[in-house]
């Protein structure tokens, strides 16, 4: 639910968003929305009010797991890992189109098992921001609706530019973060989840990353998308049909950590890029 005085300064309905709840714990993936989040609510709660909670599970990479940890120690957060099990649910490793949904079900479950380290009546917050409620197919919103989440970015009306503009302002280090969703967002639908196999799209994207450096080439983004039994490379658009030797370098480097083929996609980057074509639904 929307604050009141709707007409206002993004920022002034946040506050007012985020002063409506005693405490809250922020679902933090040290992505760009909930690292912005928990800094905001922090300024507007206070430290003892706030807690962090990371999921840890195969999904995550640890790039991003080391990143939560040095994030919220920069800005004096409280955080705390807590360990997710979704492998156990059969709807997450079929890998359906509902996966997201099982993912973030999980997720919400574990990590409000620590609500008790706040004062009464706080809320699990997650960092879903204006541009997602209108993205297209994103069942995880279902399953936070379901679980009573509250979403104060969208609910402030913020963008994800705006976010993004904001950290920048507000110094903070991730306003230029690249985009960095789960790596089973990377497994084509229909092939089952397995830490194996999220372990080899991991692998392949480092190596992506440290191929590009080596060759002197920048992508701000990267993905490897596991399709079974190739891979297809996601960069940046305006490096995607760029000749070079760093092409076949880079197919290369993914082939080494484990896929049988792998391609560059002449379309580039291209966030939820495995959901086109699906019906805009959560």
């Amino acid at each position: 639910m929307a604050p009141e005085g709707a007409n206002a300064d993004p920022l002034v309905r946040l506050r007012a968003e985020l002063t409506r709840y005693p405490g809250l714990l922020i679902a933090f993936s040290a992505g760009v929305d909930s690292a912005f989040l928990l800094a905001a609510a922090m300024r507007a709660l206070g430290t003892d009010r706030v807690l962090a909670v990371t999921a840890l599970s195969p999904s995550l990479p640890d790039a991003e797991r080391t990143y939560a940890r040095e994030f919220t120690a920069l800005v004096g957060a409280r955080h705390i890992e807590a360990t997710t099990d979704e492998m156990q649910r059969a709807g997450y490793r079929e890998n359906s189109t509902s996966r997201c949904y099982f993912c973030k079900a999980e997720l919400l479950d574990v990590i409000s098992g620590h609500l008790d380290g706040l004062p009464p009546g706080s809320r699990v917050a997650t960092g879903t921001n204006a541009d997602d409620l209108v993205a297209g197919f994103r069942p995880g919103i279902r399953a936070a609706d379901e679980r009573g989440a509250v979403t104060p970015l969208a609910d402030a009306g913020l963008s994800k530019q705006q976010i993004r503009q904001t950290a920048r302002e507000w110094g903070l280090p991730v306003w230029n973060k690249p985009q960095a969703a789960c790596l089973s967002s990377r497994v084509a639908y229909g092939i089952e989840i397995s830490p194996q196999r999220l372990a080899r799209v991991e692998a392949a994207e480092v190596a992506l990353r440290q191929t590009l450096d080596d060759c002197g080439v920048s992508s701000h983004n990267v993905r490897v998308r596991d399709l079974g039994l190739q891979a297809r490379i996601e960069v940046d658009n305006d490096l995607a049909t760029r000749p070079g030797p760093w092409r076949d370098a880079v197919v290369a480097a993914v082939v080494a950590a484990g896929f049988p083929q792998a391609w560059i996609d002449p379309q580039g980057f291209r966030s939820g890029s495995m959901n086109e074509g699906l019906p805009a639904t959560r």
